[in-house]
């Protein structure tokens, strides 16, 4: 799709005369707009919002874009977005453009200039670091506001700079961070009757650098053993060494926050290995069923944490559509599993409504931005506020913690097993060890 304004009613001396004849040229200019129809309730001349959309829907995260096509669909789909923005009296037509990273760093980068180019309103983005902190990056240096979700907060804050007391400006966000994983994955912990040592599988990059320097400091502070499995890089294929390590010290307790690849090719050399927690809690991977079905039944009883599921309580701003239908519409559409990015991904569209129909001009950058630091709505991802920090710019979800188990319609399905840091999801499984 291009970037070319295409507006309504295009006017030019030639359409002029041909839509009023001969006589428009005694018409006052008011009267000849009114003659072509352009005045009166034809409030769609009003102007274009674009909003941009980045994604990993090719490549070694695009398991994380997965739902991101069915989304959009419905979003452009709803009346808010189909039928245009009203803001101040005017309604504005509305553009989604979407860009995929192809997860690679530097072309998210590429295609986020572009869409910065093209004079988009906002830029939303989801899924990793990756792909969230180059956009975002881009968007607080020209001054385009952006939303970025599915990165744990420090990552995104830290990992691009920003402090306390030195924030960004235009570019917000919502998920979780550091100390969720750890109030989603310590109960269940504490669940299992182990020697209270974490082998702990961290990269060398954004995510592995977050949870080295704040997840850590969690663990032991919590009483257990951090055995650290040291910076790797991405792709790496043998992990020989750091599997021994894990047995020599004996850890019983399991969590990293791996690439997919790189967790599937660790967790099978484990197994073959003999290293064999009682529990593994894992982050970033096997949050979705295309992950899973790599892994096979090396899947099941691996914990991990949910913040979007069909059994959160939740709804829609836009569509009014629970959690549920939204879940079901995409497996009945698409013939696959339900995803937690949907939900995400649709709370990106609904939160740039909520900040564009919410300002005196939509077109205004720094308006928009000042909106989005102070948001404060409840939509199909549950109840966000920008006001309560950690950190200006961001907005918690609290996960709850799932395991996978067999199937009945899919191989392998999601059941939620510890809800202490969201009592609003219900429980639907009970928490059983990773190994027995």
């Amino acid at each position: 799709m291009g970037f070319q304004d295409r507006l309504d009613q295009e006017i030019t001396r030639r359409t002029l005369l041909k839509a009023a004849g001969a006589g428009a040229l005694s018409l006052s200019s008011a009267a000849l707009l009114d003659a072509c129809g352009i005045l009166g309730t034809n409030t769609s001349s009003n102007g274009k919002i674009t909003i941009g959309y980045v994604s990993p829907q090719t490549g070694e995260a695009a398991g994380f874009a997965t739902g991101d096509n069915y989304v959009i669909n419905g979003v452009r789909a709803a009346s808010a977005y189909k039928n245009g923005f009203k803001v101040g009296g005017k309604t504005y037509d509305v553009q989604i453009v979407v860009k995929d990273t192809q997860s690679d760093q530097t072309r998210a980068g590429a295609v986020t200039q572009e869409l910065i180019n093209a004079g988009v309103d906002i830029v939303l983005c989801a899924s990793t670091p990756e792909v969230t902190n180059p956009v975002a990056n881009l968007c607080e240096l020209n001054g385009v506001p952006c939303v970025a979700t599915i990165v744990p907060w420090e990552s995104w804050f830290f990992g691009r700079g920003a402090t306390p007391t030195k924030p960004f400006k235009y570019t917000t966000m919502f998920f979780f961070g550091l100390h969720e994983f750890a109030g989603c994955f310590f109960p269940m912990w504490q669940k299992m009757n182990t020697n209270k040592v974490v082998a702990e599988m961290y990269p060398n990059d954004s995510d592995g650098g977050a949870f080295r320097s704040n997840f850590i400091p969690l663990v032991t502070g919590a009483g257990y053993k951090s055995l650290d499995g040291g910076a790797y890089a991405d792709g790496t294929t043998d992990y020989s060494a750091m599997i021994s390590k894990f047995k020599n010290g004996n850890a019983e307790l399991f969590s990293n926050c791996p690439l997919p690849p790189d967790f599937n090719t660790f967790w099978k050399q484990a197994v073959q290995q003999g290293f064999k927690p009682k529990l593994a809690t894992v982050a970033k991977v096997l949050l979705f069923p295309a992950d899973t079905t790599a892994l096979g039944d090396l899947v099941i009883n691996i914990a991990t944490d949910c913040w979007w599921s069909p059994f959160h309580p939740y709804s829609s701003t836009l569509t009014g559509q629970t959690a549920k239908q939204l879940a079901d519409g995409f497996e009945q559409s698409s013939g696959q599993q339900w995803l937690s990015s949907l939900g995400s991904v649709h709370s990106l569209f609904e939160i740039a409504h909520e900040a564009l129909t919410n300002v005196n001009d939509p077109h205004d950058k720094t308006a928009v931005a000042a909106k989005l630091n102070s948001l404060t709505y409840s939509g199909i991802s549950g109840p966000l506020d920008w006001t309560k920090g950690p950190v200006p710019g961001v907005a918690i979800q609290q996960p709850v913690g799932v395991q996978w188990r067999k199937g009945t319609t899919y191989p392998y399905s999601m059941v939620v097993v510890d809800n202490s840091l969201n009592s609003d999801v219900p429980l639907n499984g009970e928490l059983v060890p990773t190994n027995a």
